[in-house]
């Protein structure tokens, strides 16, 4: 029998059996599934805020908007941050207008929003960046989205762990109904995507943020579908 080796990259939102887009080998096999997991401390973070302001006028708003954000960016650079870490959004600017009882809606200003994400190196100066922000004029925060920098390490502790359980539970269950592994007949390989914690509330994002990611932990997981033909 000739061996055949495919690998095959699927996306993590793969809902069918892990083998069913495939036909069946016309042989004796065994398909197994393994999965692998890191947990690690983040020492990484993404932080998204933005400025929400209302005037009476569309060039008002727009200014009190832009000045919030030039401020912000300042600070992050005096702060050591650089510039491909700040990411800033366009300008949102939308009509506000109260409505009167038995009468038409009436324009009262514009609302002007911008937000901007930035990725924080040193999670010490996590707490910094956030004060340094509210104190600017940024007056919400979207999240606060934790991670590490040795992700591409750590996926590949996790995807070897995978192909060892893999690996583990073939031998296993060959040798538990008294049969051998002839080989690995196809391989498929599940992308999965970390884990990563998440702060969403304002009042969260603005307590001690420094204490709380210590305690956050990032799981990183991979999976590989394996079929193993059966010795003759």
């Amino acid at each position: 029998m000739k061996k055949h080796l495919i690998a095959t990259l699927l996306g993590a939102a793969v809902t069918l059996s892990p083998f069913s887009a495939i036909a069946s080998p016309d042989f004796p096999h065994l398909q197994t599934v393994g999965v692998g997991e890191v947990v690690a401390t983040p020492d990484m973070a993404s932080i998204d805020v933005a400025v929400s302001i209302n005037r009476t006028s569309a060039q008002a708003a727009k200014k009190a908007s832009d000045n919030a954000i030039a401020a912000l960016v300042e600070r992050l650079q005096k702060m050591g941050v650089e510039d491909k870490d700040i990411d800033s959004a366009n300008l949102s600017l939308q009509p506000q207008y109260s409505y009167p009882k038995n009468s038409e809606p009436k324009l009262t200003g514009y609302r002007a929003t911008r937000s901007v994400t930035v990725t924080v190196k040193d999670l010490d100066n996590l707490n910094r960046v956030l004060d340094g922000a509210l104190a600017d004029g940024i007056n919400r925060v979207n999240g606060i989205a934790f991670s590490s920098s040795k992700e591409a390490e750590l996926k590949e502790k996790a995807r070897m762990a995978a192909i060892a359980d893999a690996q583990a539970k073939a031998k296993s269950l060959a040798k538990g109904f008294g049969e051998t592994l002839a080989g690995v007949w196809e391989i498929r390989y599940v992308d999965q995507s970390p884990i990563r914690p998440v702060m969403m509330r304002m009042a969260e994002a603005t307590a001690d943020v420094n204490a709380t990611y210590k305690d956050a932990e990032i799981t990183i997981r991979d999976r590989v579908d394996v079929v193993y033909a059966l010795g003759e």
